[in-house]
């Protein structure tokens, strides 16, 4: 294995310094040497066409590889085992237009010779990417769905399975139309074979198909086994594909063990340095609170009744009993703001009484009701009970202002005698008890953001991971709604995210790392321009010295506005096959066409396939509106297709 690949890398060493010592004459300068340097690596890689002909197959196969400008040549190993031809399929259909016979001849250890032979036991009706229909002779019943498959001794097998587990399954058979195998046959070897390889590579990934070629009835697989030199297909290479969580740990294995790595941990630049783990969140607090009356203004003192006059609004009424005697007595009731921004009026709104009543405020008399008028401390004119009848005020008297700036009482002082003793006062408040919602954005990640010393190395955003070991992981949640408060302060609120887990990484010692000197580079990028390189450098001393010189960079090739492509088309029978039957009995035209795109020559000239006819001619072709449609059509119809309760 040793031998092997010092050839392969000697081989390749070689490969690379003739590719970049092309042929001069003193003639040419640099401009047309690079011109020629990259018109020969064009011709050897324009394409994945020439990709392959020219390096893969022939360095999978142990043939020669030329250089770019073909002065020299080797032969590469890159593979552990090599077969002319690994794979053979023979086609031969009968007369229903079913493939009546099918025989698949591999070699299994790559030793040059076909130890291993399969002859399909059942006639195949439809062809899919990994696997065959098998139906009675001629038509599509019956049918049987088998799935290309490998034994535990590498010997190629059919496994019979529902058809969903099939895919891109297509009818060949007289049912779906005449002679579709014969005047499909290279189609049909290839898809045949694609099937057959991918099972293969997948139960031995080392497998490797570096060519196919179609002779006839027959195509041929010329294929090498790479990645490994070993018996087993289980390297370590491929077993991750089954367990990818397991490279972590494999890969912390292997750095204990590397040299290089030790180097690196070891030097200033590696261990130099010390960082703190700070976490921190970014929240958004939504604040819903519900205001009732007694969180807005508290009332206390002589309240007799209290009573609702609707929504945020209470009467309070102050009565009394009164004396005729030079003291009569004061009732009075008390009211605190709490939230005074939330008091829209406060107002006495009634007084009665039989003989008088004098409303206060404060002290201050702001009104009365009574026989005669009573406006101030001194004791009002007449005798009490001189009449039944008893006496209101219903003019409303504001005091809103004082309640907002502070306590407020309101008094009730009554004058009687007799059978007519009594007095009120009533009182009405009004007070905003619509909920209230705050929104803010708390960020406590706003430092560590802004501060150069810190790198984000994880971030949760609503239990969806965007950012891990400091890789933007591209996922991305969706908005979410949540619910907020209580009862009738219940909202709903939709929005970008709630809560930003992060976690930051930051630099808290850096005195053992040696920082790079960037200051050469910095002056040169702020200094120069397109026609002047300017430089600066440091002489023995320690002193700077700085210089200019002209600069221009060579004259520049156009280049064309696009590549140059062709759009053709080729009839197409519908031959599809789905669970309910195949595609052409549901269609009225069974033959569509495909469409092909193909890159036009240098002396622009459509490369046509057979079959095919021009549809757009070579240009700078834009057929992504055409794209959208289908693409859209496609995701639409399988919107179509999905079960739902509803009825249609």
């Amino acid at each position: 294995m040793k031998r092997r690949l010092s050839t392969s890398v000697a081989g390749l060493s070689l490969l690379f310094a003739a590719t970049t010592q092309a042929q001069t004459t003193g003639a040419q300068d640099m401009d047309a040497r690079a011109r020629a340097a990259a018109a020969a690596s064009r011709a050897k890689s324009s394409d994945s066409e020439a990709i392959t002909s020219n390096f893969l197959t022939p360095g999978l196969a142990n043939q020669p590889v030329s250089t770019v400008d073909n002065s020299r040549s080797f032969t590469p190993n890159l593979a552990c085992q090599q077969s002319a031809t690994m794979l053979e399929l023979l086609v031969q259909p009968g007369a229903t237009g079913d493939i009546s016979h099918l025989a698949i001849a591999q070699d299994k250890d790559l030793d040059g010779h076909f130890d291993s032979n399969l002859t399909v036991p059942v006639p195949v009706s439809g062809i899919c990417a990994n696997g065959v229909i098998a139906c009675d002779p001629g038509s599509w019943n019956d049918c049987r769905s088998f799935q290309w498959d490998v034994a535990s001794s590498g010997d190629l097998k059919l496994t019979q399975v529902d058809l969903p587990a099939l895919s891109g399954c297509y009818c060949v058979n007289a049912s779906c139309g005449a002679n579709l195998v014969a005047g499909n046959l290279p189609s049909v070897l290839k898809d045949l074979g694609g099937g057959v390889v991918g099972a293969l590579t997948s139960a031995d990934p080392r497998i490797g198909v570096a060519q196919a070629s179609i002779e006839g009835p027959v195509i041929r697989y010329t294929g090498a086994q790479t990645t490994a030199c070993t018996n087993s297909p289980q390297v370590l290479a491929t077993t991750y594909r089954a367990n990818p969580t397991a490279i972590s740990g494999d890969a912390s294995s292997a750095s204990q063990a590397s040299s290089v790595f030790t180097a690196l941990a070891d030097s200033p630049a590696g261990n130099g340095k010390a960082e703190e783990t700070r976490s921190c969140t970014i929240e958004r607090e939504i604040t819903v609170k519900a205001w009732d009356f007694e969180d807005i203004v508290a009332a206390s003192g002589a309240i007799t009744s209290t009573s609702s006059c609707g929504t945020g609004c209470l009467r309070f009424e102050i009565r009394g009993a009164g004396s005729c005697g030079s003291s009569p007595p004061v009732y009075a009731m008390t009211f605190t703001p709490l939230v005074p921004a939330r008091i829209r009026s406060a107002r006495i709104v009634e007084m009665g009484a039989d003989d008088w009543v004098q409303g206060r405020i404060n002290g201050q008399v702001v009104g009365y009701a009574g026989k005669r008028p009573w406006t101030g401390d001194a004791l009002p004119s007449g005798d009490c009970r001189i009449s039944d009848d008893p006496w209101y005020n219903r003019n409303p008297i504001d005091f809103t202002a004082q309640l907002q700036a502070g306590a407020t009482i309101v008094g009730a002082r009554v004058r009687g005698g007799g059978g007519g003793n009594w007095g009120y006062v009533t009182v009405e408040i009004q007070v905003d008890t619509n909920c209230e919602v705050s929104e803010r954005l708390v960020d406590l990640c706003a430092g560590y953001a802004g501060d150069t010393a810190c790198r984000l190395t994880q971030e949760d955003v609503d239990g969806v991971e965007t950012v891990r070991n400091g890789v933007n992981t591209g996922l991305k949640p969706l908005p979410q709604t949540r619910l907020f408060g209580t009862g009738r302060c219940t909202y709903q609120y939709s929005r970008d995210f709630f809560l930003r887990t992060r976690r930051y990484a930051c630099l808290i010692d850096t005195s053992g790392t040696t920082q790079p000197d960037l200051s050469r580079a910095a002056y040169i990028i702020d200094h120069s321009t397109e026609t002047l390189l300017a430089d600066q450098t440091r002489r023995a001393d320690g002193s700077l010295s700085q210089t200019t010189r002209a600069f221009a960079l060579p004259d520049r090739p156009t280049v064309a506005a696009c590549e140059s492509v062709c759009k053709t088309r080729a009839p197409s029978a519908n031959s599809g096959v789905a669970p309910a039957g195949t595609v052409a009995q549901k269609q009225n035209v069974p033959v569509g066409w495909d469409s092909f795109y193909h890159a036009c020559t240098s002396d622009n000239v459509c490369p046509l396939g057979p079959g095919e006819v021009i549809v757009s001619n070579c240009g700078c072709l834009d057929d992504f509106p055409e794209a959208v449609v289908m693409m859209q059509t496609v995701r639409l119809a399988g919107s179509d297709l999905a079960c739902t309760a509803a009825s249609r």
